[in-house]
Order: C-alpha cells, then structure tokens, then sequence
C-alpha cells in the first residue's frame, strides 16, 4: 500500500473532491462512480456517500493507496 498525505486548508473536503485533488480520479464523475461501486474505504470501512466531509484524522483508502489527512 503506498501512502500520501493530504493537507486540509478548510474544515472538510467532499470525498470526491478529494480523490480529484489526489489525482486518482480524472474528473467528478469518475470519483462518484468508484464511490458508487464501493471501491473507496473511509476510515477502514466501505462508504458510499459522495459528499462524505472527508476531516482531519481520516483516512481514505483507494486503489492501493492510503491517504492520511493532516
């Protein structure tokens, strides 16, 4: 599993939002899509919501890579 970190400048970030930002996902509907099939883990669970308030502390975990928001 490779590790990245996020900064949060703001108090959240929207799950899809964040995986654009990483640059995981190429547009917004490719993030609610794998979002859709369950593909994201938030927290170390399966989360289907899309404007899930990523916060910091989280952890979201896609594709073999785990993404540590600070």
């Amino acid at each position: 599993m490779q590790e990245h970190e996020f900064t949060l400048t703001e108090e959240y970030i929207h799950m899809i939002q964040l995986l654009k930002a990483m640059s995981f996902v190429a547009s917004g509907g490719e993030a609610k899509e794998v979002v859709r099939e369950g593909l994201v883990a938030y927290n170390g669970e399966i989360d289907y919501r899309m404007r899930l308030k990523v916060r910091k502390g989280d952890v979201v975990e896609f594709e073999g890579n785990l993404i540590r928001v600070v």
